[in-house]
């Protein structure tokens, strides 16, 4: 069941779900708005032109205010809220459509595991032939809250729990796991 704007001030309040920082305008009638924040992250280039999937991926990575997003240009980025969802609520990442209009793809996997607390790594594509100026603060997308029948028997406790700034693929640490 998707959470209405109701229940989310109402789990706000109670600090069962927690946004931080928020502005009472970001909660929306079934989501709440989320802000572009200050931290951008490109992978390195590779010697070989080739990235490994079994080894650590090298990130570039800026604080700014503005960055320019150039045509066919892939970054990531992080949200200036940061979250925690309680045990039996998961939230799903959608971009706003004016944005996508302009041929700017938000992503972020689109799903939040329940248990997940940290900032939003987003995915920002720019599939325009123009350049794209991103600037901080600036609403990029919104999450969907829905909570699930009862709380999760393994709620999420991942490579990215915390994580503040715009946090690179860590996908070789699931090597790690399998050894």
């Amino acid at each position: 069941m998707i959470l209405s704007d109701k229940t989310i001030q109402e789990m706000l309040s109670a600090g069962t779900l927690q946004i931080e920082p928020l502005e009472p305008q970001q909660v929306q009638p079934a989501s709440v708005d989320i802000r572009l924040g200050d931290t951008f992250s490109v992978v390195e280039d590779s010697p070989a032109g080739v990235l490994a999937l079994d080894g650590d991926i090298r990130y570039k990575t800026i604080t700014s205010d503005t960055y320019i997003l150039l045509p066919n240009q892939f970054v990531l980025a992080t949200t200036m809220e940061y979250v925690a969802l309680p045990d039996d609520v998961t939230a799903f990442v959608e971009g706003r459509s004016s944005l996508g209009r302009l041929g700017l793809f938000i992503q972020n996997a689109g799903w939040v595991d329940p248990g997940f607390e940290g900032e939003i790594t987003l995915e920002l594509y720019n599939a325009n032939r123009c350049a794209i100026e991103l600037k901080a603060g600036r609403r990029v997308g919104q999450l969907v809250f829905a909570r699930m029948d009862g709380a999760a028997l393994h709620p999420y406790r991942g490579k990215y729990q915390g994580q503040r700034g715009a946090m690179g693929s860590r996908i070789f640490l699931d090597e790690e796991v399998r050894k």
